[in-house]
């Protein structure tokens, strides 16, 4: 499916034909290489493109809670940069964000609460800046000193 095709489908449940276009222009405000890409199909983009044409068809249902599962990877650093910035400025909009990610220093740096999970198990939780500053988290999981 085209790029077009790929965000309508994310506002399937909605028959408000108007609503759907004003979705899709928020979507390509939000990611503009995607209105240049509008014809494309969606299994020909960048890995970083895909990652936006995904979180773009998940805004098109106007979702209350955005669930992003490992949205970084692959990415180069300066991608992982523009989708983070990205999260951060949907979650500010009003959409709530639920992040797994492994990433850990990206993910606490932009979350407002943190799990840590070892092995399937919660081993650590609290508000993100406390775990982003926690010597536990530091050393296994953030490679040692972050330079705080």
């Amino acid at each position: 499916m085209s790029v077009w095709e790929n965000l309508e489908m994310g506002a399937y449940l909605n028959s408000d034909e108007k609503e759907k276009d004003s979705l899709i222009e928020m979507v390509y405000t939000r990611f503009p290489r995607l209105k240049e890409r509008h014809n494309q199909q969606g299994g020909t983009l960048s890995g970083g493109e895909q990652q936006m044409l995904a979180i773009g068809r998940g805004l098109m249902a106007k979702p209350k809670v955005l669930l992003l599962d490992e949205p970084s990877m692959g990415l180069s650093p300066i991608m992982v940069e523009q989708i983070f910035d990205t999260i951060r400025e949907i979650n500010q909009s009003g959409t709530s964000i639920l992040l797994v990610e492994q990433n850990a220093l990206m993910a606490l740096s932009i979350a407002d609460r943190g799990y840590v999970l070892d092995t399937g198990k919660v081993v650590l939780e609290g508000p993100a800046n406390d775990l982003l500053h926690n010597p536990v988290v530091i050393n296994a999981y953030l490679g040692g000193d972050t330079g705080d």
